[in-house]
């Protein structure tokens, strides 16, 4: 694999179990990998211990994606340490289980925390970080959708409409900001993360039965799916690749 010789990266959301394994997996890669977290500090520092320290020590670095004082204070300390940022990747989101036909469950509030975190939360990181990534030679923002996105099926309907949004917007992006910047979205289907693993378990099978290749996504092919973008797609920008066994053909 070509190496990430030293570039930086910050992840969002890293502490969840996607972000965790694309930051190992952008270190085992070389990278120096900062660490955003929101509410889980010892969690972050934690994370960062345990990272390879193939191109270099790692840190944290508090960001909280609804708040864009707090993204441009993050890009600062970036700034500081770095004085550049080579890959971001738009990791954290949130959502929550409600059925597609309960409407009066899916309430404003609930609404209006999902589509600000999914989607103004990207919005607002690349706004606070672009002046970073124009620094780099080879610039790169990845954006963590979902096959929700595409076939209207998941968490919510909202969650769904939210990654549709967000893969929207990395096609709007990638026009916009080339050629400095590449802009690509990663599309996992439903990842057998620590928090899905502790779901019912008639229903991770049930979701692995309906995926063709007869499981749920890992959370380290997620993490491929990025450092390839990085390393080995370099032409590469404006594109939804799915990470998701086939969900859609099923």
């Amino acid at each position: 694999m070509k190496q990430l010789n030293q570039k930086v990266a910050f992840v969002t959301g890293a502490t969840g179990g996607i972000g965790q394994a694309i930051c190992h997996a952008l270190a085992l890669a070389g990278a120096k990998v900062v660490v955003g977290y929101n509410s889980s500090k010892e969690k972050a520092q934690l994370i960062v211990e345990q990272l390879p320290k193939v191109g270099g020590e790692h840190q944290i670095c508090f960001a909280k994606v609804t708040d864009s004082n707090s993204l441009n204070q993050a890009a600062k300390l970036i700034d500081d340490q770095y004085a550049r940022c080579d890959i971001l990747v738009n990791c954290a989101g949130i959502t929550q289980f409600v059925a597609h036909d309960d409407l009066d469950a899916l309430d404003d509030t609930l609404i209006d925390t999902i589509l600000s975190t999914n989607v103004r939360g990207a919005i607002a990181t690349i706004r606070a970080f672009k002046p970073l990534l124009s620094r780099s030679d080879d610039a790169l923002i990845v954006n963590i959708s979902s096959i929700a996105a595409r076939t209207a099926m998941g968490s919510n309907i909202i969650y769904c409409a939210s990654k549709a949004a967000l893969d929207n917007l990395t096609i709007s992006l990638a026009r916009a900001l080339a050629p400095t910047i590449r802009v690509v979205s990663v599309a996992p289907g439903l990842s057998d993360t620590e928090f899905v693993k502790g779901l019912d378990q008639p229903w991770r099978e049930q979701q692995s039965a309906l995926t063709p290749l007869g499981r749920l996504a890992l959370p380290e092919e997620v993490a491929d799916a990025v450092v390839a973008v990085a390393t080995h797609l370099t032409f590469t920008t404006g594109a939804i690749i799915p990470v998701d066994g086939g969900r859609p053909i099923r």
